[in-house]
């Protein structure tokens, strides 16, 4: 409903309606291209989600919870047949709207910008933990109702359990979620700063962030991933050059703040996705991919604090000589 100047009410407007149309559309086209693009240990929808959610006004959550829903009814009415009714009424719940448990208290206590115009880096940080929880939960119950259905009904994977899957869809919401959200922001923040908001060729080329990303960060992900792929599993080459893909973050942090640890930490994620798509693609990353996700996601989110907080941090005035 619509306020009147007076205090009154009048109802919805074709054009309230073909706004949250728009919107359902957009983020649903967005939210397929994230899909196609992720696996359980990179999910990229959980980055572009927990973006659209804390920056959209919370009128039009109902929008990206119909943008993100048709696609589901979709697939799980074409895979009805072959995995349950149980299944496919687990597979067609947004999580979108289950992420609202989470989203909507922290939305509702506090803004995403501080009395300062500062970001709450802190909350966004929660926000993809309890979401990603969530994730995990609803995913691990997903596919548990899939396998009810089975002729054995039986774990795929014994040695791995689905304590192991949990860990590995939690932690997989958690890096996608700091692989594509952190870096939303900080375009935004950087978009805004721009004299009259105007974006230009010119002034991305001359934006020392963008020089040193092309200059040293994209070839040394990209030597570090050539690394890690061609060599053997598990071998001492492999785990090191894997492990060294959160060299870059630091480096772009320590130079540009959080805004470059959001991109440094998102070139190094898609860097240790595609090492994990040679080198494990099946379901479940192997064991060291893990290791190397797990200490990603930590040197992501304790960069991203610290930076954020140098930041924030007064700047001492020069001593006066005497």
């Amino acid at each position: 409903m619509e306020r009147r100047a007076g205090g009154g009410r009048t109802r919805n407007t074709p054009w309230r309606w073909g706004q949250h149309l728009a919107i359902a559309a957009a983020y649903g086209a967005c939210y397929e291209i994230a899909h196609h693009l992720s696996f359980p240990q990179w999910m990229l929808t959980s980055g572009l989600r927990l973006a659209a959610l804390l920056l959209v006004p919370t009128r039009y959550w109902p929008a990206l919870v119909l943008g993100e829903g048709l696609p589901l009814l979709e697939t799980a009415a074409l895979n009805v047949a072959d995995l349950g009714i149980p299944w496919a009424m687990s597979a067609s719940v947004p999580m979108a709207a289950l992420w609202l448990a989470v989203l909507k208290p922290l939305r509702a206590r506090w803004s995403l910008y501080d009395e300062r115009g500062d970001l709450r880096m802190p909350l966004i940080l929660a926000a993809a933990l309890g979401t990603a929880v969530v994730t995990s939960v609803a995913t691990l119950l997903t596919a548990l109702s899939a396998i009810l259905q089975s002729p054995t009904g039986a774990w795929p994977d014994p040695d791995t359990g689905p304590a192991g899957y949990f860990l590995a869809y939690m932690l997989g919401a958690y890096l996608g979620a700091l692989t594509l959200t952190p870096t939303i922001l900080a375009l935004r923040e950087r978009f805004r700063r721009l004299p009259g908001h105007s974006l230009s060729l010119d002034a991305v080329w001359q934006s020392p962030l963008f020089r040193d990303a092309m200059a040293w960060l994209v070839p040394t992900l990209s030597l570090l991933a050539w690394v890690a792929a061609t060599a053997p599993a598990a071998s001492p080459l492999h785990e090191t050059a894997s492990f060294a893909l959160v060299l870059p973050v630091l480096g772009m942090g320590w130079r540009h703040g959080w805004h470059g640890t959001a991109l440094g930490g998102m070139a190094a994620s898609i860097a240790l996705a595609i090492v994990a798509s040679v080198v494990s693609p099946g379901l479940l990353a192997e064991a060291g991919t893990l290791r190397v996700e797990a200490v990603l996601a930590l040197v992501i989110s304790g960069s991203l604090l610290i930076s954020h907080a140098r930041a924030r941090a007064p700047v001492a005035a020069p001593a006066r000589r005497i």
